[in-house]
């Protein structure tokens, strides 16, 4: 568990591909006078090692993410954040306890069985064309992709996170886009909007999100959403006052 601080109502944020807990340093420094915030590494990311058995399919997820939150010891329920691959990460969770979330906020992931996959997924999710994809991404073509995804962030900000990809990393990102076939998350769709209707919901949605459609921001059943219109799929990164402003009055101090 990394970047723990902070006293109150306990927080966990969530990253996703191909980020780590780091992701949310912005955000966290904003919000450690109101709440205890936890942020992981996930599975084979950052600092992370992969549990034994990991297949990256949803219930794993969810089961990963509930012996995190009782190694902590919160026995209250916590506020959600979620982003990218820490969406069905957390989702998935968060349906299979609900009673243990108490607010859930939601940035730029898929949980919805009719997603077409950008043309990265494609490439991961193809035998031996994923990896030879990881064995010829360099730094160059690294900051090409996430400047194209989040056009405002910064050149040190993208050296980091090149930096913290590992081997294991990149066998990480293939396994999770292989596991995460959309069709896998029918019938989910429905407990989402069942948790939604019980569980408070914000959404913030970058905009300039090539990956994802802006359409989604509607569909997770959120009692708020919030756009931001100038940022893109790395919202937290690119925008951290005005997440952390949209965040404090949703979870409430």
């Amino acid at each position: 568990m990394r970047n723990v601080g902070g006293a109150g109502q306990p927080t966990l944020f969530l990253h996703g591909n191909p980020d780590s807990s780091e992701l949310w340093q912005g955000v966290i420094a904003r919000l450690n006078n109101h709440y205890r915030c936890l942020a992981p590494d996930l599975p084979g990311f950052g600092r992370s090692l992969v549990p034994a058995g990991f297949d990256g399919s949803l219930e794993q997820m969810a089961a990963f993410i509930d012996a995190l939150v009782q190694s902590i010891g919160i026995d209250e329920p916590l506020n959600l954040v979620v982003h990218d691959f820490g969406g069905p990460f957390g989702l998935a969770w968060a349906i299979k306890y609900p009673t243990k979330v108490k607010r859930l906020a939601i940035m730029n992931c898929n949980f919805f069985s009719d997603y077409h996959w950008h043309i990265w997924a494609r490439i991961w999710r193809t035998p031996w064309l994923g990896e030879l994809s990881m064995t010829l991404t360099n730094h160059w073509l690294f900051a090409r992709e996430m400047r194209r995804g989040s056009r405002k962030l910064t050149t040190e900000q993208i050296r980091h996170t090149y930096n913290l990809v590992s081997p294991t990393t990149q066998k990480m990102i293939l396994r999770l886009y292989r596991a995460a076939d959309p069709a896998k998350y029918a019938g989910w769709e429905d407990e989402l909007v069942a948790l939604t209707a019980r569980v408070p919901t914000c959404v913030l949605w970058g905009d300039q999100d090539p990956y994802l459609p802006i359409t989604h921001a509607k569909r997770f059943g959120a009692q708020e959403v919030h756009h931001f219109p100038d940022c893109g799929h790395w919202l937290p990164a690119e925008a951290p006052d005005q997440v952390s402003e949209k965040l404090i009055p949703f979870f409430g101090i």
